[in-house]
This record gives structure tokens, sequence and C-alpha cells, in this order.
């Protein structure tokens, strides 16, 4: 496993339910995956011996964050297999890249333009019109390297906030709600999606996702389709999420894809017999894929920060699973753990 962040840990702990062995490599040697895995290497990412000691240790190798270096992983997939496959990193590790993909497999986004400098993102403001999202087109997530622009703000100055590095603007628009599916595929190319789940973000952040998605059964099917077209392009491995503008006019938009584990499918280990965390292992362990049907509906919302403190109160109730991440500085912003409050499952 490379990264020993929450998603590593749970990938971890349902890797030993199916009885492997794990080793993590990351850089800090008390990350929360460290806390379960039987064994951890302490290196940067981009360690090539670091690197080449996990492949001499492993059968196979994945990751829990889409941000790992693609240069020594694509090295290291020479030695040992790697699933999500480098390819899948280098489509989401660049937005402008990751739009012209999913355009180029005929899949809708929000209108978008590259933007390197200042006087491009002038001429691509007025090319887009209306309000717009200025973002990085590397190494954001949560939030994070992102600003708002409208008709008559300092345009220079949000693409000097973000560090004046390549960006991709996009333009915003007006939508029903959020959703995303959580699916995977297996080394034998089979299928196996969950149900769509609603977001709710705040400040950039997820925090809830509801199931079922307040959507149409055309929807939640046409979604799910979307998904399988992604990664059967992607010659994928493994479990992605896929996230969604759902329009006013019904349209379902990507959002964004993310080549691994994700945290609007946390509540699948509480409301389906196979978690993601499973599905991904089964997947990349080139196991049969489970059921992802689900048998209770559920609303699974991210611990961030001091909510922390609400852990004895959940405790106390009956229908909800807590999952903590083994961190023990609470900083605003910082996701701790999360729950899901299940009940009986609807017709939906």
């Amino acid at each position: 496993m490379i990264g020993g962040g929450q998603l590593g840990r749970m990938m971890i702990s349902a890797a030993a339910r199916l009885g492997f062995r794990t080793v993590v490599l990351d850089p800090d040697a008390a990350c929360p995956a460290a806390q379960l895995a039987n064994e951890t290497i302490t290196a940067a990412y981009d360690d090539r011996d670091a690197l080449a000691r996990l492949a001499g240790r492993v059968a196979v190798v994945t990751y829990e964050f889409e941000n790992v270096p693609v240069a020594p992983v694509s090295a290291l997939a020479r030695i040992v297999p790697i699933f999500p496959p480098p390819e899948a990193l280098e489509v989401a590790q660049d937005r402008v890249v990751e739009k012209a993909f999913l355009n180029g497999i005929g899949i809708r986004t929000a209108p978008w333009r590259a933007v390197d400098d200042p006087q491009e993102l002038e001429h691509a403001f007025l090319d887009l019109g209306g309000d717009c999202i200025l973002k990085t087109r590397r190494l954001g997530y949560d939030g994070k390297g992102q600003a708002v622009l409208r008709e008559n703000g300092n345009h220079g100055e949000a693409f000097g906030t973000l560090g004046g590095v390549p960006a991709i603007l996009e333009k915003k628009i007006g939508f029903e709600r959020e959703i995303s599916v959580i699916a995977a595929r297996g080394q034998d190319g089979s299928f196996a999606a969950y149900d769509p789940a609603e977001n709710v973000h705040g400040l950039g952040i997820l925090k809830s996702s509801t199931i079922p998605a307040s959507v149409s059964a055309e929807q939640a099917e046409e979604a799910r389709g979307i998904a399988r077209r992604i990664l059967d392009k992607l010659n994928y491995v493994g479990v992605i999420g896929v996230e969604f503008f759902v329009g006013r006019d019904g349209a379902l938009l990507v959002n964004e894809i993310a080549p691994r584990v994700h945290n609007s499918g946390h509540w699948t280990e509480a409301a389906c017999t196979i978690s993601q965390f499973e599905q991904h292992i089964r997947a990349v362990a080139g196991l049969p894929l489970g059921s992802p049907a689900r048998h209770s509906d559920g609303v699974m919302e991210n611990l961030i920060g001091s909510d922390v403190e609400r852990v004895p109160a959940l405790l106390a109730e009956a229908d909800v699973m807590l999952t903590l991440y083994g961190k023990t500085d609470a900083r605003p912003g910082r996701k701790m753990g999360h729950f899901t409050r299940v009940s009986p499952r609807s017709e939906r």
C-alpha cells in the first residue's frame, strides 16, 4: 500500500479480513495505516530504493490517494503488478487531462478552459461567461487550490493566490444536487457499481453522503454506465469514485474522478455486505468482485476537527456505525473519522 492515511487504514483492515498481510509505504512512521499494517516502510513516495524494497516484499501494489508520483510508480509497475494502473493516475492528477479524457470518450463536464497565466485567465473568463471556478491543475483536494471568480472580481489576484501555477477555469453551473458512484472493475473485466449517493459539501469538504440519492432509476443507471465507460477505457482494476453534478434539466455532468476508494463510499461498510474497501482488495488481488447491493439506507457524516468530540454520544446510538482513523491531533478541517446512521432499506 503506497500511502498510509485513513483510506489505506480501512483497506488494510479489509485485506486482513481476507487473510492478506500488508506492507505500507509512507513518509510518516505514525500514519493511520501503520497502526494496522504488518510492516511499514518509512520513506518518501518517490524514493526509488524504498519502492524497490516494497516491490520485493509483496505480490501486488495499490495506493490510497491520487497524488502519488507517476514516474516512480510506472517504473515500479515493471517489477510488480500495480492496480489501479499508473495511466489512471496520469489522468486523475491533472484536471485538464482529466476533462479532456472525459470529453474525448463522450462524457459531459462543465465547460472549461486551460489557463497558464493571468492574460489567458481573462480571455477564458470572457469566453465562458458568468461565474467561474479557478482550480490548480494539480494537487488540489478538499477545497484546496480553488477560487471562485465573479464578473467584477480581481481575476489576476485570484491567479496569484493559487500560486501562479497552471490552472483550469470551469464555468460554475446551476445544479440540483451532487451525487457520486463508487464502482469497481476486476482483473477479468468484471464490473460492479454501488447505488449513487447524494453528497453535501461545506467549505470544499464532504460533510455527508445519503443513500439512496434523490435521482430516478434512469439517472442512477446512466451514472453507473458512465462509470463503466471510464473504467473500461482506462483498463482499470480496483475501485473508483466518480462525482457528478445533476443539472436542473436532469443531465449528468462528471465533476471529477478519483482512482481509489472514496469518502462518499464510506457508507458501504455499514449498508452493504461487501464494502468499497473489501471490493478494492478483491479487485487488485484478482478475486471475484462482491455484490454491491445494499441491505439498508444510510447517511454517512464525516467527523471533521472538533466533531470528534461527538464520539461518546454517537456510541450511545443504536443504529450508528462509527469509524475513527487513529489520528490524535484534531485540527480544523482534518478528517478524524466518520459514522453512518443506517435505517431499513426503502424501495428506491
